[in-house]
Order: C-alpha cells, then structure tokens, then sequence
C-alpha cells in the first residue's frame, strides 16, 4: 500500500469519487462505508464508483422514524448494499440520566466495532467542518484506535458544497431537514437548530459533548 500521507495530499484536490475509487480497488470486499443517513451524497457518489459496495447502518434503536423511513427510501432509489448493526443492550434510560457517553458507547462505538471486524478499511461522511475536533480530518489516514485505514471523502466539504451536490443531482433530502434539523442523530440528543445557530448546535443541546465517539 502506498504511503497514507501522499495519497492524501493527493486526494485533497480530487473530486470524492477519487478516493472511494482508490479504496474499492485497494480494499474490494474488506471495505465497508458507514453512513449516518443524514443525507444521500456519500451514498449517491459511492454507488456511483461501486454499484454494490456494503454500507454499514448502526441502528441505535432511538433514531427517529423519518431516519428509519430516509434508509427505506435510498435502500429503494439505489439497491443499496446495506449491513445492519444493533445493540446488544435493550432500550434504556442513558440519556435521561445524563450519560451520554455512556449510551453513545453501547449504541453507537460498540456496535460500529462489530460492523467493522473483518474489514480493513471504512469509509466514513466526516467533514471538518462539523466540529473543532474534526478540523484537521485528512482525506485518507491510518485509524490506529481500529487497526485499519479510514477514508473521508468528504473531508472538505462545506455546507454549501453538499447543498450544491443535492441540488444539481436532485437528491432527496431527510424529511427532518425543512423542519429544521441540519444535523440528525438520536431523537433524545437532536433538536432543530435556530437561525444563526451553528449547523451541529442541535447535537446534545446543552451539555459538553460534540462527539459520539465514532470518530475519536
């Protein structure tokens, strides 16, 4: 495998299908893309590279039932490839009692471990512009925590370049979206976000957390 560093330099200018590319002939089947399902543009441009290449869905079992219905609808529009992954915990209270990371840990880390063993790299929807703590996300790196390499295709792109993307490919968007919800995880820890408010100020409101602990 060639060096992680040249080949993110160089995907830095790529369009993102550049770097899924890569991964599909690198990787074939020990790939896997985790989609939050939040929007269609990982999902339409990687079906784009690899008509049948397997998505991951953590099924935290409290996303909302328009998320549940979006993965229903792309899953129709594209003949996606989908793998699903679910606790090995029953509904509980984590969230009510304030931990959070506690219930990120069992719902989301854990699981997405398991939707990972036996691959050897994954593809993920990180932007840098979701949070301080992503700022610096390369296009491709080496995950030490996961023992594999993680690609971000979408590394640099902002708000406005994912907007654009949905328009010019008239993608349907999450039936949240128009109601105010710019970034959409469980419906506990999601709220809309106000005008002016930071595109993630609705991802657990109130206490001092930005991230799930996917990507950390």
């Amino acid at each position: 495998m060639r060096d992680l560093t040249i080949l993110a330099d160089k995907f830095e200018t790529l369009p993102p299908s550049a770097s899924i590319a890569w991964a599909v002939e690198e990787f074939g089947d020990s790939l896997i893309v985790a989609a939050s399902f939040e929007d269609p543009v990982l999902i339409d441009i990687a079906v784009n590279v690899k008509r049948d290449i397997e998505f991951l869905f953590l099924d935290t079992q409290y996303h909302f039932a328009e998320t549940l219905w979006y993965v229903e609808q792309l899953r129709a529009r594209y003949g996606l490839n989908i793998t699903t992954v679910h606790p090995e915990v029953e509904p509980d209270s984590l969230w009510a009692t304030g931990d959070l990371q506690g219930c990120c840990a069992v719902r989301k880390v854990e699981p997405l471990a398991r939707g990972l063993k036996g691959k050897q790299a994954w593809i993920t929807g990180l932007r840098r512009v979701d949070a301080p703590t992503r700022a610096n996300a390369p296009v491709v790196s080496w995950d030490a925590a996961r023992d594999m390499v993680k690609v971000n295709p979408l590394a640099a792109w902002t708000d406005l370049d994912m907007a654009g993307y949905i328009a010019d490919h008239d993608l349907p968007r999450h039936p949240l979206w128009e109601r105010g919800y710019a970034s959409i995880g469980c419906w506990p820890c999601t709220r809309p976000v106000a005008e002016g408010e930071d595109r993630r100020a609705g991802r657990w409101s109130g206490a001092d957390k930005i991230e799930c602990g996917l990507h950390q």
